[in-house]
């Protein structure tokens, strides 16, 4: 895969590791600025624990992982927060605070990263909303919303601090096909605006019908499609 300019993710000789099982061993991976990857595999590949490594919920034991301008293996603790602002992630299952509105959800997340003027923050929020097709649901709280409607918010709370990268763990592993499809063209909307983006997905409809570099977690290493076309 060649790209210009310096990767936003470089894995070299990295394991990742779930509890004391090595679930990925000596593996490499580049993802360049703007592009946008699939991460796919069957269910206890490594694709979540590889995701949770990169923005530090699992520990790095072997190898160099160098993300968003960051060492994963030489991080600090007090450091982890400031990586997260420079990464966007999103869940499969939402992780929306239910006993508070869409604008508080999305103002929580502004504020633990260090927003403070009441004005940009209620301007940044609208214009996220507005950017993922929701403008008129800040004073809804999640349980009124449809699941593609939570889906979408926990996207716009994602981008508050325009990550240069966005990593997505099967965002669309709870919404039916239709909901899915409209979900997927907010996140191809992101990345052409420049945000790279990693999404692990089993859904290969998805990949079927919008084709892009894959990297499959299989047998304990990662196979790149681009490594199989080049």
């Amino acid at each position: 895969m060649s790209f210009s300019g310096e990767p936003i993710l470089d894995i070299r000789d990295a394991s990742i590791f779930q509890e004391a099982n090595t679930v990925l061993s000596n593996i490499n991976l580049q993802v360049g600025k703007g592009e946008f990857v699939y991460l796919v595999g069957r269910t206890g590949s490594g694709k979540s624990s590889l995701l949770k490594t990169l923005y530090c919920d699992l520990p790095l034991r072997m190898g160099s992982i160098k993300i968003t301008g960051f060492q994963i293996e030489s991080i600090k603790r007090k450091d982890v927060p400031m990586l997260r602002r420079k990464l966007g992630i999103v869940f499969q299952d939402f992780q929306l605070l239910p006993d508070r509105t869409v604008a508080e959800n999305i103002f929580f997340v502004m504020k633990a990263t260090g927003w403070k003027d009441r004005a940009k923050m209620k301007s940044r929020m609208q214009e996220l909303l507005m950017k993922v097709g929701l403008g008129a649901v800040s004073t809804k709280y999640p349980h009124q919303l449809s699941g593609g409607e939570q889906q979408r918010v926990v996207i716009a709370r994602a981008l508050v601090n325009e990550p240069t990268l966005l990593i997505a763990d099967e965002p669309t592993g709870n919404l039916d096909p239709e909901v899915s499809d409209g979900i997927f063209k907010t996140f191809e909307s992101i990345n052409n605006s420049g945000t790279a983006i990693l999404m692990a997905t089993h859904d290969f409809k998805l990949i079927e019908n919008y084709p892009k570099r894959t990297i499959t977690c299989i047998n304990g290493q990662l196979e790149d499609s681009a490594a199989v076309t080049a």
